[in-house]
């Protein structure tokens, strides 16, 4: 379990410090509630269509695999968006991370779920989301007082290493999942 929070915390960290960001990326585009709304329904709209066959894959292959996938997709995204400079390409840009988002909600679970055992399921999952909610929180607040010294740009590309390192996490451990749970691995 301590593999998984760990790589977790990486992606929620890169997701945490560059969703404020983002809207403000956004909003530098794309100036009007209409075209901000309509950007953020993209994005919600393109997960809930894409759920369900997300569900049906996790299945086929498993959650670590789809986590690795959308590590990799989040990493390049996030080398992508700052040189997004029309509202389409917002449009597009919030397409692809609500599926990618979609594929991280799902995935996440169904790992959560091969971890923990039944008798201490909330116990454990209580404490997988502890520990990434606050490097997430930690991060968030402390890139705030990094922007003052660099460009909003370098957020995005300092995420996607986080993304990757938390793909590159998954790869490494991925063996270790398939062959022994780990069960016993305390996460607390």
């Amino acid at each position: 379990m301590k593999w998984f929070i760990i790589s977790q915390s990486f992606a929620m960290v890169a997701a945490g410090v560059s969703f404020p960001f983002y809207l403000l990326f956004i909003q530098n585009i794309g100036n009007s509630f209409s075209s901000f709304g309509f950007a953020y329904g993209l994005f919600t709209l393109s997960a809930a269509l894409s759920h369900r066959f997300i569900g049906k894959v996790s299945d086929m292959i498993g959650g670590p695999v789809l986590l690795l996938m959308y590590s990799i997709g989040m990493s390049l995204m996030f080398l992508f968006i700052p040189s997004v400079d029309s509202v389409q390409g917002v449009y597009l840009v919030q397409l692809i991370l609500g599926i990618l988002g979609a594929i991280q909600k799902t995935s996440e679970k169904v790992v959560l779920s091969d971890l923990t055992e039944q008798a201490s399921r909330g116990k454990s999952i209580g404490a997988y989301h502890f520990w990434t909610s606050i490097f997430s929180s930690v991060a968030v607040m402390g890139t705030g007082f990094l922007l003052d010294y660099f460009t909003i740009h370098v957020i995005f590309y300092g995420c996607s290493i986080f993304f990757m390192t938390s793909g590159i996490l998954i790869f490494v451990f991925y063996s270790r999942f398939k062959s022994a749970p780990e069960n016993s691995d305390s996460a607390a």
